[in-house]
């Protein structure tokens, strides 16, 4: 009895098939087949999924934000709960408790850039992005019922609790990018992605507007007491009541970023080149953009794919690929770049933000003994700075970002940066007060519209995506460790040879060094390289980029038929 070569079996068999099915060569090939689905993505005209999008991914950075910043305003009130009456604060938090609260968060933001950016690229950026989301809930939570004892001091509570909350905060900031981007069309990723960034500006502004809330709320209580000095019974419990509420309202929108988050696939991106899975990565492009089908009496056709074994797509993610990539100048730069903008960018921003009390301070905005008054000013001069300055340069992005491109924007506003810088270190702080609250107003809106915005956008493209979230996660690490240098170095400088509580008699010297930071900045921002409506694969150095035209969305034209599964064939090589 004759026997059936099997290869010449394999090859009759897709040969039969193929003849069946025209497009089955087409559903074979995983190369193809990817190439197709991610120029669906590319170039999918803009609407409701991926403004869904960009409300699940801003979801995340806005209770970011709110709990970064919502320290700023809480600290006032902590030190007249637990400081009352020291002679080191006299309702004031002492210096280095307050600077490590704020420090500890920021340490942890880098642990968690690191590791949970590791992480999304290996198991997942939507599941890792849960996982932030829900240690930044389950720490907001911890700290509005914690309390000090004998054995512990309420800084040291704080301090525990936010290094933990830090590493889910900057979980999130990362792959809020990096989701947006994998999923972004061509032409709009910019503002999509400005439009996520943007989110952070309104966290800032919640934060403000719910201190101000609970501050008029308590109004009658805080009004008992002349002074901060004279802040006891019904006072003092207020103002304990009201860092709670002003802390722990940010867990609402971290819950609803939770639940929405079920409502996306995981990027096709990593599950065409990281999890190799074509399948479902055909899927998910599908799913994600069912909303966006031509209103016609019948859906396109789908061609379900076949995938037999896992396809090469490419080096998959390791220490030694890694090293090996980066150690090469052509891609080493660009981390470089990206790293080192953000290094320079956090010292000033982080310096200011995270301490926009000494500036209202050294104006004489909160210059008043009435307690109510010092909360209630504090408020509103944040709000002031945030309105007037921050949240109309993020807009500002969102609509110039994809026409003037990134690096334009960040150039400018570095350069514009370091020369207001200069002109506020060298301003009389005590006989400009206006004109200086005028100038710090503009630096905010040349933080957001410039490299605060474009820090966020770049490395969430520029990066391959076996180590888009890690490069991103690194990149931000490096710049939150320039947002420590300033808490550790330059704040406490503010203060040097100060003779009373509250002066800052170093406070236009350090916006003098700010200046050079933001003149580094500038010159950092060289190594990057334009990414403006390019597609991403094409930005990573990928030797095939997707054909952008050949297979959009829009003008993909099948005939309407059904393929049904397809048996499973043996890849071996053609006799």
């Amino acid at each position: 009895m004759d026997t059936i070569n099997p290869h010449r079996q394999a090859f009759l068999a897709i040969r039969e098939r193929a003849a069946m099915d025209p497009d089955y060569h087409f559903r074979r090939n995983p190369h193809e087949r990817r190439r197709r689905a991610l120029a669906k993505l590319d170039e999918a005209p803009l609407g409701w999924v991926h403004i869904h999008t960009v409300i699940i991914a801003g979801l995340g950075l806005f209770t970011s934000a709110y709990e970064m910043f919502a320290i700023n305003l809480a600290v006032t009130m902590l030190g007249i709960v637990y400081w009352q009456g020291e002679d080191s604060g006299s309702g004031k938090v002492p210096f280095n408790p307050e600077a490590a609260i704020k420090v500890a968060t920021l340490a942890g933001a880098a642990i968690g850039q690191l590791l949970l950016g590791w992480l999304a690229d290996r198991i997942g950026r939507r599941r890792v992005y849960g996982y932030g989301l829900m240690v930044i809930i389950l720490t907001t939570l911890t700290q509005v019922m914690s309390s000090s004892s004998r054995a512990l001091t309420m800084s040291g509570i704080l301090i525990f609790w936010r290094v933990i909350m830090g590493v889910g905060i900057g979980g999130v900031y990362p792959l809020s990018s990096v989701i947006t981007s994998e999923f972004a069309t061509t032409k709009w990723r910019g503002a999509m992605m400005s439009a996520v960034f943007a989110m952070q500006g309104f966290g800032q502004f919640a934060a403000a507007i719910t201190s101000l809330i609970v501050t008029v709320s308590f109004k009658e209580s805080l009004e008992s007491a002349k002074d901060v000095a004279h802040c006891t019974g019904a006072c003092q419990l207020a103002v304990d009541k009201m860092w709670r509420w002003t802390i722990g309202i940010g867990a609402i929108p971290a819950c609803f970023a939770l639940c929405y988050r079920l409502a996306i696939p995981e990027t096709p991106r990593f599950t065409f080149d990281i999890s190799r899975d074509i399948i479902k990565a055909d899927k998910d492009v599908r799913t994600y953009l069912r909303k966006l089908r031509e209103n016609a009496t019948r859906e396109p056709v789908y061609t379900p794919p076949i995938q037999n074994g896992v396809p090469d797509f490419g080096p998959k993610a390791s220490w030694s690929d890694f090293y090996g990539r980066y150690s090469q100048w052509e891609h080493g730069r660009i981390l470089l770049g990206t790293a080192a903008s953000l290094f320079f960018l956090d010292i000033a921003f982080y310096g200011l933000d995270l301490n926009n009390s000494i500036i209202l301070g050294a104006i004489n905005w909160t210059d008043t003994k009435n307690i109510y008054e010092i909360l209630y000013r504090n408020a509103v001069g944040n709000l002031i700075l945030i309105c007037a300055g921050a949240i109309p340069g993020y807009l500002v992005t969102i609509v110039t970002v994809d026409k003037i491109g990134r690096m334009r924007i960040q150039l400018l506003g570095f350069l514009v940066l370091s020369a207001l810088f200069a002109v506020i270190g060298l301003a009389n702080l005590d006989q400009n007060d206006s004109g200086l609250l005028a100038l710090y107003v503009l630096t905010q809106f040349c933080f957001n519209f410039g490299p605060n915005a474009t820090t966020f956008i770049v490395p969430g493209e520029c990066f391959p995506t076996r180590y888009r979230a890690t490069a991103h996660g690194i990149s931000v690490a490096v710049g939150k460790l320039g947002a420590i240098m300033a808490q550790c170095v330059f704040v406490p400088l503010v203060y040097r040879g100060a003779k009373a509580p509250g002066d800052a008699p170093w406070l236009d010297h350090v916006m003098q060094i700010f200046s050079g930071f933001m003149f580094c900045g500038f010159a950092a921002t060289f190594f990057i390289h334009e990414t403006r409506r390019q597609s991403l694969e094409v930005l990573c150095g990928e030797v095939d980029p997707p054909p952008r035209a050949q297979y959009a969305y829009v003008r993909e034209e099948i005939p309407l038929r059904e393929v049904g599964p397809a048996p499973s064939v043996s890849t071996a090589p053609r006799p």
